[in-house]
């Protein structure tokens, strides 16, 4: 539960939102879908994961009723925009996804979260829906099967390097896709250290 808590809050840091609760009660509306995804992901073994596994433009259109509930009307949960440019890259995502390569783990995890950064499918959440993508992809793939590594604190304390290397993958340059590549595998690294931290301090 804690490390699901830190990721969520991390994430809504890095979309704008909070990192507390509001004393008032008040939520944050991008908090609270960020805190919706990561009880969805918690533990590895969900229902979400299984739909990633078989159909993940189904598992991302629920990541995105999940994390924009409170940012815009029903009618556009879940439902990328309406541009044939969208659909095309998400459809060519999800082949990568669902087999259609064979990079490593933590490469595949870096390109899904930085295509969907890029290509901002929904319009609203799209960087709390990338990164519960990016987690996604280490849970399905065993590389963190139980989703306990934390890497977005990583990023969020990096928030400067993580939207230039963001911009720098949209640019599609090799020094670019670089630079996306090895931050995140770095916060992927980082995330586990954060990880044994809590358990450490769980058990202590």
């Amino acid at each position: 539960a804690e490390a699901a808590v830190r990721a969520a809050r991390a994430s809504a840091v890095l979309d704008g939102g909070a990192l507390q609760i509001a004393e008032d009660g008040e939520p944050d509306p991008v908090l609270a879908g960020a805190l919706r995804v990561s009880e969805a992901l918690e533990g590895g073994a969900t229902t979400l994961v299984g739909v990633w596994q078989r159909a993940p433009l189904q598992a991302l259109a629920r990541l995105h009723s999940l994390a924009a509930a409170d940012l815009t009307d029903d009618e556009h949960l879940g439902r990328p925009r309406a541009d044939p440019d969208v659909g095309l890259r998400l459809e060519l995502l999800a082949g990568l996804l669902t087999g259609g390569s064979r990079v490593p783990a933590p490469v595949l995890a870096a390109v899904a979260h930085g295509e969907l950064l890029t290509l901002a499918p929904f319009g609203s959440a799209d960087g709390v829906v990338a990164r519960g993508v990016a987690r996604l992809v280490t849970i399905a793939t065993g590389l963190d099967p139980h989703g306990l590594g934390v890497p977005e604190v990583y990023w969020m304390r990096r928030s400067g390097d993580y939207r230039a290397a963001a911009r720098g993958f949209a640019s599609g340059t090799p020094d670019g896709l670089a630079a996306w590549l090895v931050l995140h595998c770095t916060g992927l690294h980082a995330g586990a250290r954060e990880a044994l931290q809590i358990a450490a301090g769980a058990s202590g």
